[in-house]
């Protein structure tokens, strides 16, 4: 009996790939920031948003989610070895795509606090 490990691995590496193109080409300023908008000029806000922004970009997206991809991909390859019924290669693509997911969850919750933590620096009254 043939395996399928090849259209699996395919899907896993087309998957990984565009999880990190998502990543670089996420927005510059995380979305969800709530402010108390009394009192603040628009103008100035969104140009102290852009430049808590262009923080959040310093964030290392394309490295973090690799090396969860990594992580989950050894993880899930040791767990699938220790069971009979079942394979490494198999463990370690189901492992490679939570850990994708996971990094993607990660740095997406960084950008978003280094934004809010940029935001109240500069005297914003950050709700969320």
């Amino acid at each position: 009996m043939r395996t399928v490990t090849l259209p699996i691995t395919l899907l896993l590496t087309l998957l990984v790939t565009l999880l990190l193109a998502g990543c670089s080409s996420q927005p510059r300023t995380p979305g969800g920031v709530i402010i108390d908008k009394r009192g603040v000029n628009p103008d100035d806000y969104a140009a102290d948003l852009g430049e808590c922004g262009e923080y959040a970009d310093q964030v290392r997206a394309g490295e973090k989610v690799a090396a969860s991809t990594a992580g989950g991909a050894a993880v899930g390859g040791a767990v699938g070895a220790a069971y009979k019924n079942s394979s490494a290669s198999k463990g370690a693509t189901a492992g490679a795509v939570v850990g994708a997911v996971k990094g993607i969850g990660s740095v997406s919750r960084e950008r978003s606090q280094v934004v809010k933590n940029c935001l109240r620096h500069r005297g914003y009254t950050v709700l969320n």
